[in-house]
């Protein structure tokens, strides 16, 4: 077997012990790459087995996340359209202080966060985040902000990149195009500086950031590269340094919404069943306090850019929750409705003018856009009043020179007769087509829904908790409660903006709240097996001196929606095939199905490398064993290795970036 990295010219061994049961079977790990027979062109695929196959133990006692201790927990909601940052101190964790109100705002919008938005210098420097970026980019003259790069709703990029890795590029508004982890790097940058100016002014001296421990969210649907990328970005902005990896928590956004919904408090949130607040009860009395042993309840984490779901039991007296069916959503954010709104526009005034109006007129779409997202909010199944969008003067003016008519008469001409055009330059829309942009998301998220209360795991839910921007809508409250028939407690918290962000908080204070996680995946290796006549493939068999073997055969570590027990381990042993061999790659290899046979089965795909640097490790062992742990329960997958020979610690990585 040759290995595709030139560091490692050596072939690997995994040693694997045979039972009676596994004599005819030793495992051999094959370095294939994703060819229709990668058993054809492997050359020598040289590896023999050291460790049962399959050895999983649950470190319940080890934390992934311990380390120093911080004084601070600081989290970072990054989100698709807005964002911002909350923070608590370790020594008075149930008081959460969340960031100070942003210069700026929009009407009927809360300003507790910040847009995500961002603005490049000319020069590619960054200039401001967020309102700032906004407002500057805005005032610009148009011959002047065609120069400068302005970036919005970009997180996706994240999760609709197949092949994401840390070249993968974003496209300004002026259509320039710029590298996605200095975009990121830039935003961490901003909020680190925000959070740590707030945490010196408090302290009343300059606040060390070695002393934070940070937390920043992602969407519970997002694959491995898009986490291992927002790590990436962290190192860069100078978050946490790369040789303190602990002290940077991933958390996903409706886990982090989960944990903090379970400790609400009865006045602090609102049952859309009954409309009215929690009231009646005890001020200190908490849903929590209304759950019992093993109760059940889904999370929709509804954002501006994906919807999120996740089912969990509350396991008491700790209140640990326990993952009962795999992290579930997809792309039906809010923005998907603002897509809806640009192709009413393309339809009434023609695509070819919207997309050069973009470019010619970047600022004036934005506000166009603005003035949107306010009547967005007002949109609500009972509404019979039109709703009025300001079209910028600069939208008409251009449009009368593009086309040679004026807007109304486009309106006119459009057929589009649920729009029209208002003497004050606005245009009018009646309900209906508000509604009518909303339909296509929510229908996703229904469906969505309706398929996950189907599965045999998802009985008995007893709350369903909406969160996030989203969640505030009153048509997607009401397309819910029409879903579920009663079935389970609608419950919407106050802050429901802010509600991740909290729970983030809460997370970094206590990263084993979560005791037990379902494997979104099917991860593995791709070993030999020996030849079994009538049980393999004959075109999968490889002959090597005199022996025949199986190739290609998955190895796996853990299967899609398996239960994983915080600090469980899944444990393989390596060994180099030659004494000098320094570096051991292995691939990893992933699939959405639970029964994998072999790694050139359709679905499944290589998705990262395991890296075991074995250098100043040396002994005078004839066959070197390193034990390879790989943890599969937390927020991300982490590797730990040790040389048995020495015990000494042997640096392991694994890499979904480098495709």
């Amino acid at each position: 077997m040759r290995n595709c990295l030139g560091e490692t010219q050596g072939t690997i061994k995994q040693l694997v012990m045979m039972t009676e049961k596994e004599s005819a079977t030793d495992n051999i790990i094959a370095d294939a790459m994703a060819t229709p027979s990668p058993a054809k062109s492997m050359g020598d695929p040289g590896i023999t087995p050291l460790s049962p196959s399959h050895i999983q133990q649950n470190d319940t006692d080890s934390n992934a996340h311990t380390g120093p201790s911080f004084i601070v927990v600081v989290a970072v909601d990054f989100g698709t359209t807005s964002s911002g940052y909350a923070y608590a101190f370790t020594k008075e964790p149930e008081c959460i202080h969340t960031m100070r109100r942003w210069e700026g705002g929009d009407p009927g919008v809360s300003n507790q966060k910040t847009p995500t938005t961002i603005l490049l210098t000319p020069d590619r420097k960054f200039h401001s985040f967020g309102y700032a970026a906004r407002d500057f980019y805005h005032d610009l003259d148009p011959t002047e902000s065609k120069h400068w790069l302005y970036l919005e709703k970009f997180k996706m990029k994240l999760h609709t990149t197949a092949n994401l890795s840390i070249d993968t590029e974003l496209h300004a508004a002026n259509g320039k195009r710029v590298k996605a982890i200095d975009i990121f790097a830039y935003a961490l940058a901003f909020f680190k500086e925000q959070a740590l100016k707030e945490l010196s002014d408090q302290a009343g001296a300059e606040f060390d950031n070695i002393n934070i421990r940070w937390v920043i969210t992602v969407p519970a649907i997002w694959k491995m590269p898009a986490k291992q990328f927002m790590r990436e970005a962290a190192y860069k902005a100078g978050l946490v340094p790369r040789d303190n990896p602990e002290q940077l928590i991933i958390a996903l956004e409706p886990e982090a919404a989960s944990i903090y919904c379970r400790k609400l408090r009865l006045h602090q949130m609102i049952d859309v069943g009954t409309k009215t607040t929690q009231n009646g009860f005890s001020p200190t009395e908490n849903v929590g306090a209304g759950m019992t042993q093993g109760d059940r309840y889904v999370v929709v984490d509804c954002g501006g850019g994906t919807v999120d779901l996740t089912v969990h039991q509350i396991q008491l007296p700790e209140g640990h929750l326990k993952e009962l069916y795999k992290a579930s959503g997809g792309p039906y954010g809010s923005i998907g409705i603002d897509y809806e709104f640009e192709k009413l526009l393309c339809k009434i005034f023609g695509p070819d003018f919207i997309d050069q109006f973009k470019i010619k007129r970047p600022a004036a779409w934005v506000d166009l856009m603005i003035a949107f997202e306010s009547r967005k909010r007002a949109a609500a199944p009972d509404r019979t009043n039109p709703l009025n969008i300001n079209l910028p003067f600069s939208f008409i003016d251009y449009y009368k020179k593009f086309r040679g008519h004026s807007v109304e008469h486009a309106l006119r001409k459009s057929n589009v007769d649920f729009v029209k055009w208002s003497s004050q330059g606005m245009l009018r829309m009646n309900p209906d087509a508000m509604n009518a942009l909303f339909k296509p998301t929510i229908d996703h998220i229904i469906q969505h829904l309706t398929d996950l209360f189907d599965k045999p795991e998802v009985c008995d839910i007893k709350f369903l908790f909406l969160v996030g921007g989203f969640a505030e809508s009153p048509l997607l409250q009401q397309a819910v409660q029409n879903m579920l028939h009663g079935r389970s407690r609608i419950i919407i918290p106050h802050d429901v903006g802010l509600t991740i962000l909290k729970g983030a908080v809460l997370f970094g204070l206590d990263p084993s709240v979560i005791k037990v996680r379902r494997s979104p995946l099917t991860y593995g290796v791709g070993v030999l097996n020996r030849y079994i006549e009538g049980k393999h493939p004959p075109d999968k068999m490889l002959v090597k001196d005199g022996k025949r073997w199986c190739t290609d055969v998955f190895d796996t570590f853990i299967a899609c929606d398996q239960s994983v027990a915080l600090g469980e381990t899944v444990k393989r042993s390596y060994t180099p095939a030659k004494p000098s061999q320094q570096v051991i790659i292995i691939h990893i290899y992933c699939s959405e199905k639970e029964g994998v046979g072999f790694i050139s089965e359709p679905g499944v795909r290589k998705c990262g490398t395991l890296r075991l640097d074995v250098t100043g490790t040396e002994t005078s062992a004839t066959r070197r064993e390193i034990q390879t742990h790989m943890q599969f329960g937390d927020t991300e997958i982490r590797a730990m290795a040790v040389d048995v020979a020495t015990s000494r610690t042997v640096k392991a990585s694994i890499d979904f970036l480098a495709q």
